[in-house]
């Protein structure tokens, strides 16, 4: 009855079905360890952001490494701007997707040492070889509040570090690079500017980071899964329909020779 399963189709048909379960169900895992990790990460932003600020020089210091659990950490910096050093980071959008730059302008710290600022986001320029518009940083001794973040490279923002660019523009925020070119040491990552804000319109601040939204990476693991039961289901529906059609057919053939036979005239006697 069912034979035909030892079919060349039906055989490659089961296969895929047995490949396809085990392939789905490890995506579905995928995008649940996906959405457990947003999780996380938005309960991360909440309580850093959440907590109480601290003076930057408690959290980082020259050549560290700004680690995951402090990200967003709110800091406190007191110091002067050095806007002779100010450089603009190519290729950032604002919260409505316009193209520009964000300002990185080195704080010198009232205690000594410096620290990145990024303060904020402004229009390119329309030659890009020219340096934008940047509204002057405060002048004289300013206190500034922000979100610490780690040093970018190239291989955690997918940004690729281009060589060659115009005057004081730059491809990442990265303190060790700064370093250099500053000729004296910076602590490690960068303070992202909340206050003092702007007195006009630009820089735009920096958006808060998003710590509400989980994204359809549950919803997408539930997909899968359900894709999974779907595949013997539909198989079994299949070979069903397959066995029907196969008797269905029979009979037809049976029913069809039978009238074949009693249509046939009987033979002629001697």
């Amino acid at each position: 009855m069912y034979r035909f399963l030892l079919t060349r189709q039906w055989v490659i048909l089961t296969l895929l079905g047995l490949v396809l379960i085990p392939t789905m169900i490890e995506l579905g895992f995928w995008q649940f360890h996906r959405h457990e990790h947003r999780v996380e990460q938005n309960e991360l932003i909440s309580r850093n952001l959440d907590a109480p600020p601290v003076p930057v020089t408690e959290l980082t210091s020259p050549g560290h490494t700004v680690p995951r659990s402090d990200y967003w950490r709110t800091v406190t910096a007191t110091g002067t701007f050095d806007t002779e050093h100010e450089v603009v980071v190519r290729r950032r959008t604002s919260d409505d997707d316009r193209i520009g730059v964000h300002v990185l302008t080195p704080l010198e710290l009232k205690d000594g040492g410096t620290v990145l600022v990024n303060r904020g986001w402004v229009p390119a320029a329309p030659n890009q070889t020219a340096y934008p518009d940047v509204p002057p940083a405060p002048r004289g001794e300013v206190t500034v509040t922000g979100r610490l973040k780690a040093d970018e490279t190239t291989g955690s923002s997918g940004i690729k570090d281009l060589a060659g660019l115009p005057d004081r523009q730059v491809m990442l925020i990265n303190s060790e690079q700064q370093s250099q070119l500053l000729s004296r040491t910076v602590l490690g990552g960068y303070v992202e500017q909340t206050e003092p804000a702007p007195s006009g319109d630009l820089p735009e601040q920096i958006a808060r980071p998003d710590d509400s939204s989980i994204g359809p990476h549950m919803a997408y693991a539930v997909q899968w899964w359900l894709f999974v039961a779907a595949v013997p289901a539909g198989w079994i529906i299949l070979v069903r329909r397959e066995k029907r059609d196969r008797e269905q057919a029979a009979a037809e053939a049976t029913a069809a020779g039978t009238a074949e036979t009693a249509e046939e005239p009987a033979p002629a006697s001697a």
